[in-house]
């Protein structure tokens, strides 16, 4: 049986952690397909492992039990979760998990998502599941009901969403990274167009503007919060009576905009 070094289990590593298939990363290296699976699992082992802040198999809670997490990384990740994402515990898994559901044609975002969750949850198991046209990228953890207070039955337009004090207090020092996961799940950068009469020709000028759209009354106040915190200007577009998107269209705005946030990718 061939054996390969230690170099080659590294590089496999760390091209499944920038979103590889483990096909993929086989017929990169020229490994098995097995082979390369049984590195990942070793891996996830050896992570596992007993470290500080974890009480015998039951790993502390970063914020209840005296632990800390990565603020920075969680307010995009709660904008990520208040957009896309919800969380579950199927039917004999022990632990609960975070998904948050990411379009394939957008793998700068699934990387985003990705990271994100290692740093707030750094020994905790992250993995991609694939899915038609996207993945469902996730990370398990006792602590989710904890981290994310706003999680309950039903969907979330359809019930209270307001943040806990503490998560006040990441948001108001973080709002660029509420603002940035809220708009890479459920908001998009668009340009938009129209014409003018100009010395008697009919020119057409194109602009760009962001736009969020939810239909949870709550989550949009959030955004706006948020919004009004870094001094960009908004307003509300409906569909009919309904008030359903918050746009961002004037220049200083969008110019704001895209230095923090810029189109997802």
């Amino acid at each position: 049986m061939e054996q390969h070094g230690d170099s080659k289990r590294v590089q496999a590593l760390d091209l499944h952690r920038l979103g590889m298939s483990n096909r993929e990363v086989a017929n990169r290296l020229g490994v098995p397909y097995g082979t390369v699976g049984y590195w990942l699992h070793m891996d996830r082992k050896r992570r596992a492992a007993p470290l500080p802040g974890r009480d015998g198999r039951r790993r502390l809670c970063p914020r209840c039990e005296g632990g800390s997490f990565d603020r920075e990384a969680y307010a995009y990740l709660l904008g990520l979760y208040l957009g896309d994402g919800h969380i579950v515990q199927y039917s004999g898994h022990r632990v609960p998990s975070l998904m948050v559901t990411c379009a394939d044609v957008w793998p700068g975002l699934m990387a985003a998502c990705e990271t994100a969750m290692r740093r707030v949850f750094p020994h905790n198991s992250v993995c991609k599941a694939r899915k038609k046209g996207c993945h469902n990228v996730k990370v398990y953890s006792q602590h989710l009901w904890c981290l994310f207070p706003q999680h309950g039955p039903g969907k979330k337009h359809e019930r209270a969403i307001e943040l806990a004090g503490w998560q006040e207090e990441i948001v108001e020092a973080h709002p660029w990274e509420l603002i940035r996961g809220l708009v890479h799940s459920d908001g998009c950068r668009i340009t938009n167009w129209t014409t003018r009469v100009v010395g008697g020709r009919r020119k057409r000028y194109e602009y760009p503007r962001y736009l969020f759209t939810n239909k949870s009354d709550d989550i949009r106040r959030l955004y706006c919060r948020a919004l009004d915190r870094v001094g960009v200007e908004w307003k509300v577009t409906r569909r009919g009576t309904v008030p359903y998107n918050i746009s961002v269209a004037r220049k200083a705005s969008v110019a704001l905009m895209d230095v923090h946030i810029g189109p997802k990718h």
